[in-house]
Parts: C-alpha cells; structure tokens; sequence
C-alpha cells in the first residue's frame, strides 16, 4: 500500500535542501546500535577513544589544509565506533576556522565570533586505530562546506510555490514515488515514511558523490537499499567477520596456474555459473560465495552444474555465525567435517538460521580440500581461467549505489582493509578499455547488472585480491 504525503512533509524537505547534507545526524549517540557482533556502536562525546580520535582528526585534517588559521571541531554531529581487528570509528562533525594561525603555538585556539569567518565544514571520518601497536590511520574523510540558514525580519508573504528549495523538493518526492513503487516499499507510519525519505535523501547526495570521484565506467544512483542508512545496510547485507583478519584460518597456497592469463574470460560462457541468487536480509553472503565457487568447481570436474544449498551452511555450519557473519575458510572445512552440500531443492534457502537438517543420504556435492590464492591480479585471473569461478570478498560501500559499468571508487571510499563482503569472481576482460572483474553476487537479479558487479581490475580495487580462495574436488 502507497503512503501518502502531505504538506508537512514538503515543507521539512524544503527545510532540508536549505540546510544541506549532515551524514549521521541523530539523537542519542550513545545508544548501541542493533546488529551482530563487530557492528557499529553509537558513542558518547566523553568517550576516551573518541577524545583522541578527534584530536587525531583535526591535526590531519590541518596538516592538509591550505588555509592560513588552523580549524578545530566545533560541533561532534555522531560518532560510531566498531571493533575490526582495532577499532574503527566512523565520525560526522563541524569543523570552524580559530583565531589561530597555523604558525603560531598557543594553547587555546578561540573561534571567530563572527559567522562569516568561522567557514564551518561539515566533515566526515573515519579512522583506524590499533591502540595496541599505538597507530592510527586516516581511512577516509569528506568535507563540505555548511550551508546556513539565512533569517531575515520581513513582513512581506513569501509564495512557497515559487521558491526554488520547494521546487527540488517536489522533484525529490516524484523520486521517492518512483522508489517506493518500483521496489514494494510499505512503511509502517507517516513519521517512518518521513524519516526513509531523509535516508532516501542523503543516500541520493552520496551516490552523486561516488559518480562524480568514480575513475571508472560506473553509473550509481537509486537502487533497491536507498532507504537504508550506512550502517543498516552493513547489518543486514554484509559480513563484519571479514575483516576481522585474526579469525581467518590458515589454508594451504593454491598451485600456480601452468600459464598466463588469456585476454579475457567468462566461465558463464561455460556453463559452470548457476542462476543469480538472494540472500535476503541475512549476512550468509559467505555462504553463497562458497557456494558458488564449489558448483563451478564440481562441473569441471564431472560435467554436471548443480545448485547447491546455502541455508545447510546457515544451520549446520558451527564454525560461523549464520546471518551474523562468517568465513569462506570456516565454510569450507565445516562442508569437509559434514560430508559435502546437498542441493538448493533438497535443502532450500529461508534467509534464517534454524535447527540443522542435514542428511548425508542426500549429499549431492562433497570437497577434499581448500586453497588460498595468490594475491597478485594477474595471478588471479590465470587461474580463474584455468581452474574456475574464485570465492572473493571485497569492500562493499560503492555497492550500495551500484546501478551498472565498470565500478571503479577511490580508496578514500574503498579501502583494503574494511572487506565486508564476500562474492564469486566469475571471470574478467575489458569495456572499453577499461579491465574489470566480472562478480556475481547475491542480492538477487534486480541489483546491478542483472544481479552482477563489474569492478576495475589491475589496482587491487577495494581490496578484491585480499581473500581469493577455492575449494579442491578431486
């Protein structure tokens, strides 16, 4: 069912546009967020961690800065923090020029009284810190400048309908429609609609963001996870586990391929790639990737391409976390102790963790071993090409707005480090000139290409040669 809109609404999107773009805005930063083990937590301006994050953010940010005075955080917007083999803190503040040269070293630093010489950003963090080694690394930042409402005393009525703010908000709406109909969007309230549309506005500022740093082919924009906010997209969709590098099991090295690497590949032209499919709300994305790699790697060897079954994985697999996480090297050595994966039909997908309901009568497909690829690209794709479709993981932010092209973030977006979720590589080539790594994901067939992402190939891209690995049918 539709839910309408009235005026209310048109009237705080107008407000909105006036205002500008605050990524992360919200009311009780210290409450935890919902979401498995590793997500992010809402935290508090007196926490110590953050206290010195801060500090850290400021003097880079002023090391970097052409501006005469130096600037300090005016205003903490929110801050989150996630455990990631250290600690990851993701922080949204306004940073305002002082009276203070960046020459001088004076240890109090006043704001300028005056408005128009404070040129307050508002900028976005996030950093790494490892407090045991005692580093921290600038992971990401992005700044904008602060658009103040201007209030002047007048007594003249002002036509709302004329105004330009009113006008993109009415195109904004249309958008928001087209959104909601396209994808079955139902809210449950007119205050939950009210605050997708928010999301649905500030995910619109973000995608236009990566299109314009892209250094690719890619288009992004509206997509079916719009509505959703950074971090409910992390807890519904990717794996935190990932990047939790402490957890991953040692597996042996992958024998190199026996020669280089054709122009291009696709094993779906080879028939060992099964239909797009949907892990739903459920972070099993490790499921599917392995899952994937093991039908590619049973049809190479006995000519047969089976689809087999993730939710197995989900219930039976007691080295991960189900909808919460896991590791293709778990998954891998949890398929060898049960005996193999039996079939989509045989054990079909819920999206949810039950009671496992295993039976080795059924096993349709079994692995002997497990190997870890070379991290080198062009290794990468000799073997591919000799061998099958890889279990890969990389760093999922630009997939949130992914619409088609060759995709191609910068690091700032997309760094190595953060991988979050894990897909199968497929194959590889050129458009246009450009290379790329053909992925098959799963989030069903209505995401990117037909349920594809085409990321760049050649500059280790969001930390896609991290995690390369496959299982071994005898």
């Amino acid at each position: 069912m539709m839910v309408g809109f009235g005026c209310p609404v048109i009237l705080w999107l107008s407000l909105a546009a006036v205002q500008g773009s605050v990524l992360g805005l919200g009311e009780d930063m210290d409450r935890p967020l919902i979401g498995p083990p590793g997500s992010p937590v809402r935290l508090h301006e007196s926490d110590a961690g953050l206290k010195k994050a801060l500090q850290f953010v400021e003097e880079r940010y002023n090391q970097g800065s052409n501006a005469m005075h130096l600037r300090k955080v005016s205003r903490l917007l929110s801050a989150t923090k996630q455990l990631v083999k250290g600690i990851r803190y993701s922080i949204t503040v306004e940073l305002s020029n002082t009276q203070c040269k960046k020459s001088t070293m004076l240890r109090t630093c006043d704001f300028y009284p005056e408005i128009q010489k404070l040129k307050t950003e508002v900028c976005l963090f996030e950093v790494w810190d490892i407090p045991w080694q005692g580093t921290s690394t600038l992971l990401r930042q992005k700044c904008q400048p602060k658009v103040e409402v201007q209030q002047e005393e007048t007594n003249n009525i002002v036509d709302a309908s004329t105004s330009q703010p009113l006008e993109d908000s009415v195109e904004l709406l249309g958008q928001f429609k087209e959104f909601m109909v396209k994808y079955n969007k139902d809210y449950s309230s007119q205050e939950e609609a009210d605050y997708r549309l928010f999301v649905f506005h500030e995910n619109l500022k973000t995608a236009e963001k990566l299109q314009t740093l892209d250094q690719g082919s890619a288009e992004y924009g509206v997509t079916k996870f719009s509505d959703l906010t950074e971090e409910e997209f992390q807890s519904a969709y990717l794996n935190p586990l990932l990047s939790q590098w402490n957890l991953h099991r040692l597996m042996k090295p992958a024998p190199s391929a026996r020669g280089p690497a054709p122009a291009s590949w696709d094993w779906r032209d080879h028939g060992a790639v099964s239909s797009i499919k949907n892990q739903g709300m459920c972070g099993s994305c490790w499921a599917f990737s392995v899952t994937g790699n093991i039908e590619g790697q049973w049809f190479l060897k006995n000519g047969t391409l089976l689809s087999l079954s993730e939710q197995e994985l989900v219930d039976c697999d007691g080295l991960d976390q189900a909808c919460k996480g896991g590791l293709p090297s778990n998954a891998y050595e949890a398929i060898e102790k049960l005996g193999g994966l039996e079939t989509e039909t045989d054990y079909s997908y819920t999206g949810k963790k039950q009671s496992c309901d295993f039976t080795s009568m059924k096993v349709a497909a079994y692995i002997n071993s497990s190997v870890e690829l070379s991290k080198d690209e062009k290794d990468i794709a000799a073997w591919l090409a000799e061998n099958g479709p890889v279990s890969v993981a990389l760093n999922a932010f630009a997939m949130q707005f992914y619409r088609k092209g060759v995709s191609h973030p910068m690091k700032i977006f997309c760094n190595s480090w953060m991988i979050d979720h894990a897909v199968l590589m497929v194959g590889y080539g050129e458009r246009k000139n450009i290379p790329f790594w053909a992925i098959k994901n799963s989030w069903g067939e209505d995401y990117g290409e037909q349920g594809y992402y085409y990321l760049y190939r050649g500059s280790n891209a969001c930390g896609i040669n991290q995690m390369c690995s496959s299982a071994v049918v005898n």
